[in-house]
């Protein structure tokens, strides 16, 4: 593992082995036991979109384990100006230890791992969020105790959420259904590899594809980029792409919900659904921080 742009890149060797890294940094960390493992090591952040817990996230992560974090907005960059990607891997390569991106084009992530020498995480695409995944899985597993025999359901548009969360859940074992409207579906390349890959399903019904479901996960109908779709996508979402009452009892009578953050309460899922969930979706958001740190650790500390 020389990076982390995709799940995609991951064996599920590799992912459980995250898992298991941030489980342990999160024991240390609730028992205040220091943990320094990239000791004066420094990770450069850059955001063309903005953020909350990415960006604290990776900032504390780094200074619990002893390094520091630079954010690098690119309006302040030479990137923001038209130098291309593969100088500014280059150039940036030969001052930091690792760098996080956030921003819009998957193909940015991939020819600054590509261009640079040094490892290169995925904060954030319009095509994938690793990062949040993997703290899904975290979750998950803490509250479930195993993948296993899980179903795994997500309700919404078909974004990097989905297509992370498709590769995430076949990989370490669970059905994944997906309910989303025509026009709004995941990647279907990532569908057809998850159709070969496990048990997978993809319907415009919400209640089928809740059925029976351990895990329940949303997110919002416009993402970051897409404001000027908002009205259009609400007329195609509303009243129907939401975990609900009856979304709720189409699952499991213990299933979890999850959400990525930040949530649009009675839009993709309702304010008593949300708060009655909360604590759930509250150690998703903390586990952003133990499971990046497993990354950072992973990627950076004999880097």
């Amino acid at each position: 593992m020389k990076h982390l742009l995709k799940l995609q890149d991951l064996t599920q060797k590799e992912i459980l082995e995250l898992l298991n890294m941030a489980d342990q940094l999160k024991f240390e960390k609730k028992n205040g036991i220091a943990h320094h493992h990239l000791t004066g090591k420094t990770l450069g952040m850059i955001f063309q979109k903005s953020s909350t817990r990415t960006r604290v996230s990776f900032e504390v992560g780094m200074y619990e384990l002893g390094g520091c974090a630079m954010f690098l907005s690119s309006h302040d960059l030479q990137i923001g100006r038209g130098e291309p990607v593969q100088d500014t891997a280059r150039v940036l390569s030969r001052f930091l230890d690792g760098i996080m991106i956030r921003t819009f084009a998957q193909k940015e992530v991939e020819d600054l791992a590509k261009y640079g020498s040094i490892p290169v995480i995925n904060g954030l695409t319009d095509y994938a969020h690793p990062c949040q995944v993997l703290a899904d899985l975290m979750t998950i597993r803490e509250i479930k105790h195993s993948f296993a025999g899980r179903k795994l359901c997500f309700v919404g548009d078909g974004n990097n959420m989905a297509n992370s969360l498709i590769v995430g859940g076949i990989k370490m074992g669970m059905e994944v259904s997906v309910a989303c409207p025509e026009g709004y579906l995941p990647d279907q390349e990532l569908c057809h590899w998850a159709k070969e890959n496990g048990t997978f399903t993809c319907t415009p019904d919400v209640l089928a594809a809740a059925e029976g479901a351990d895990v329940l996960y949303t997110d919002v109908w416009a993402s970051m980029g897409q404001e000027d779709e908002a009205a259009g996508r609400r007329q195609v979402f509303e009243g129907v792409y939401q975990i609900n009452d009856r979304v709720m009892a189409a699952a499991k009578p213990d299933a979890m919900v999850l959400h990525c953050l930040p949530a649009h309460r009675e839009e993709e899922i309702t304010a008593k659904v949300f708060e009655a969930h909360a604590g759930e979706i509250f150690e998703e958001a903390e586990n952003r921080l133990h499971a990046q740190k497993a990354v950072l650790v992973k990627l950076l500390k004999d880097s």
